[in-house]
């Protein structure tokens, strides 16, 4: 997969430069009341479009699939090692792209201080891609064409993300549907979340009210993203930890579930032919 062109060097590229748009149109951004949409908004763009990017990977992950059929068919090696060979296998990819472009994006915004809060948001957003290339794995496994199955992978984002918890702050989402069940099925609830503690917690910011005192990061977290307060960040990323194995069992499971039915289609249509 390294000499893949596409999946990996020209992505690498494209999330470097992407990152130093970020760094240098939130550049230093200070610590005014002003900079606490800005870095929300910040945020939510790594959150949202960085792990987005991941369906470019899609056409690899389709002639992946057709390998590993190949292989599979004269005895190789059975589903359960492709899937943890293909997860393994990517570890590295997504490691670099998450501390090298993370760490400037990271450092020219000149977020929160302390290498402990980056090592933090370089393992979410780790995690965040992950999540995502499994996702766009179980949708190859279904959809095989390219072109529909990047539209059908960035359809199912989008909806994440539109209800992740940014767009429409989540005491606002409709109760129905939308915040019961989809918004804690979305894993932009959590990584927002956990961006937001990771950044906003320890820090004050000063009132936009003449006279008024400082405002602490846990009443911002509160009172303007309406984050769940009753757990930690690293409960945030525990949780989108276990989505990437929930997802990677449910591609073992399509792939094997597969494997079963379509003998079974087969001879149901030699029968009636």
């Amino acid at each position: 997969m390294y000499r893949d062109l596409g999946y990996y060097w020209l992505r690498f590229a494209i999330y470097i430069a992407l990152c130093l748009c970020i760094g240098t149109i939130f550049y230093h951004i200070g610590h005014s009341y002003g900079s606490i949409q800005a870095r929300g908004s910040m945020l939510m763009f790594v959150a949202a479009f960085l792990t987005f990017m991941a369906i470019g990977g899609f056409p690899s992950f389709v002639e992946d699939m057709k390998i590993f059929q190949r292989e599979r068919l004269n005895g190789h090696y059975g589903v359960g090692a492709y899937v943890i060979g293909n997860t393994l296998s990517s570890i590295p990819y997504l490691s670099i792209i998450s501390i090298i472009p993370g760490a400037l994006a990271y450092y020219l915004v000149d977020l929160q201080k302390g290498f402990d809060h980056f090592v933090y948001f370089a393992l979410l957003l780790f995690v965040c891609m992950t999540l995502v290339e499994s996702l766009m794995m179980i949708v190859a496994s279904i959809v095989p064409d390219f072109l529909m199955g990047i539209i059908t992978g960035a359809g199912i984002q989008g909806v994440m993300m539109l209800n992740g918890g940014f767009f429409r702050l989540p005491n606002d989402l409709p109760k129905p549907f939308w915040k019961y069940p989809v918004y804690y099925i979305s894993f932009h609830k959590y990584a927002f979340e956990g961006f937001y503690k990771n950044e906003f917690e320890g820090l004050t910011f000063p009132s936009n009210q003449d006279g008024g005192g400082p405002i602490t990061g846990d009443e911002i977290l509160r009172s303007v993203w309406q984050v769940e307060m009753g757990y930690s960040k690293w409960v945030d990323l525990a949780i989108l930890a276990a989505m990437v194995v929930v997802y990677r069992l449910m591609f073992f499971g399509i792939i094997k579930a597969a494997e079963k039915l379509k003998p079974m289609i087969r001879s149901l249509k030699g029968g009636s032919s």
